[in-house]
């Protein structure tokens, strides 16, 4: 099997980006019930090979265009096998004490390589981090610690939370509004600022909308900023925003889910800008640093908040070693109990690759999308919709009216996909449909994108 695997990403193209199947076609294929005796390996690898691979959606082919990278590699594979392969459980400094330590390590490690402020750092007075499985799971974190600290821990039956407000924009990721509903805020409650020309939140509108809820007896308690949003890649103005919430005692996190590694080069620290007053932090090496899913990184500024909203402390979890504060158990840090190894994969990729390839990766990927940006601006059938700093590119077609256009993009990207060119997703930006370029496959050259985009105009 691992020789599979090795030849599967040493051919990435080989299979079409996305499988021409119908809901429900993959499991007719397999048996409705159990075997009743044990089959051979083989015969599952067979039908692994004949129905399962078909069926999936190639996230390392050179043309997929489509969310956002989830990049792989050797080490990090190898780091993943060897944590099943243990099967420990790094809940706990005392389940697997090297498990946790080198977690801390981990994040210490990549809060220098990313240049992160040193509040962050393991050894700072009030900061730290973790990994997490997703962003997901990091903001809502962040929103159980903030909810901690403005109610001063009153978060259990008798504690009030219902006058507590929150602020995003409509760019930001879906997942913030289901910490609201999952953290007990509410979507009620979750005010969504309005952006300007660029897709980034206004600071005027976010202080007149606190200004609007204090007013009304409410309790503004936290805010997210985006650092590249999913759908535009829009980049909230973070100073402007923290000197607003800290004014009123708010919590500030920061997402950039996958835009944050880009500050692995250091010409794009820029990714940076507001993270020495942001409460908490998330980027994602899952993405475009090549550690296989699922690998989150998460920082906070103020770790007593964390774990007094996290903590619970039943006898046979504890030890010595975390009462004294010598040592971290992790399980305070996020939402489950039970944690997987995922410190490894980051250990192995960073001590046998090292940063050197991720960083070419990441110049190759922002230059194909600054041509592909040229080539698209010199055809007047297209515009291109949204700031492109990176490797995000949003273009839509031109029409005499707004609704021609959307049906024309909308049409387009279909046609785009069915025809296999590569797989692209939609969005809407302010009413006007757009297709999004995301080019992040470590596999995807100059030549991958001229052929899609010269495929592209052939069937405008």
């Amino acid at each position: 099997m691992v020789d599979w695997i090795a030849d599967y990403i040493d051919g990435p193209g080989e299979r079409p980006v996305f499988p021409k199947v119908n809901p429900g076609d993959i499991r007719a294929q397999l048996p409705e019930h159990p075997p009743a005796i044990p089959e051979s390996f083989a015969d599952v690898m067979a039908d692994m090979e004949r129905i399962i691979v078909p069926g999936l959606t190639q996230w390392q082919h050179p043309d997929f265009f489509a969310w956002y990278p989830s990049n792989i590699t050797y080490p990090s594979i190898l780091g993943e096998l060897m944590s099943s392969g243990l099967g420990i459980n790094a809940m706990a400094w005392v389940t697997s004490p090297a498990a946790t330590e080198l977690e801390t390590l981990m994040l210490d490690w990549m809060q220098e390589l990313l240049g992160l402020p040193d509040r962050f750092h393991s050894t700072s007075d009030t900061g730290g981090g973790v990994i997490q499985g997703t962003a997901s799971e990091s903001t809502l974190t962040a929103m159980l610690a903030a909810r901690w600290r403005a109610t001063d821990g009153a978060i259990n039956a008798s504690g009030d939370t219902t006058k507590l407000v929150g602020y995003t924009t409509s760019e930001s990721h879906s997942s913030i509004e289901k910490g609201f509903r999952i953290a007990g805020i509410g979507t009620d409650n979750m005010r969504v600022v309005p952006h300007d020309e660029h897709f980034a939140m206004r600071p005027d509108a976010f202080a007149t909308m606190i200004e609007s809820d204090l007013a009304a007896g409410l309790v503004p308690f936290f805010v997210v900023a985006a650092h590249g949003t999913t759908s535009s890649m829009a980049f909230d103005p973070t100073p402007a925003i923290a000197e607003i919430a800290h004014a009123h005692g708010m919590w500030v996190h920061v997402d950039a889910a996958m835009s944050g590694i880009a500050a692995l080069t250091p010409e794009h620290r820029w990714v940076n800008a507001g993270l020495d007053v942001a409460d908490s932090y998330t980027t994602n090496p899952h993405k475009w640093m090549g550690i296989n899913f699922d690998c989150n990184l998460f920082w906070t500024a103020d770790r007593a908040a964390l774990i007094s909203a996290l903590s619970i402390l039943p006898p046979y979890l504890a030890s010595e070693a975390a009462q004294s504060g010598a040592a971290i158990d992790y399980r305070d840090w996020g939402i489950p109990l039970g944690r997987r190894f995922r410190a490894l994969k980051l250990w192995f990729s960073l001590r046998t690759d090292g940063v050197a390839p991720v960083q070419e990766m990441i110049r190759s990927h922002v230059d194909l999308t600054q041509q592909l940006a040229a080539r698209v601006t010199a055809d007047d059938r297209f515009d291109i919709v949204a700031p492109h700093p990176l490797n995000l590119l949003c273009i839509a077609r031109r029409s005499d009216s707004i609704e021609q256009a959307n049906a024309d993009t909308d049409a387009l990207t279909e046609a785009a996909n069915a025809a296999g060119i590569g797989l692209f997703t939609r969005t809407v930006l302010d009413g006007r449909s757009v297709m999004r370029i995301s080019i992040g496959a470590r596999a995807t050259t100059s030549t991958h994108v001229a052929a899609m985009w010269e495929r592209l105009t052939e069937i405008v």
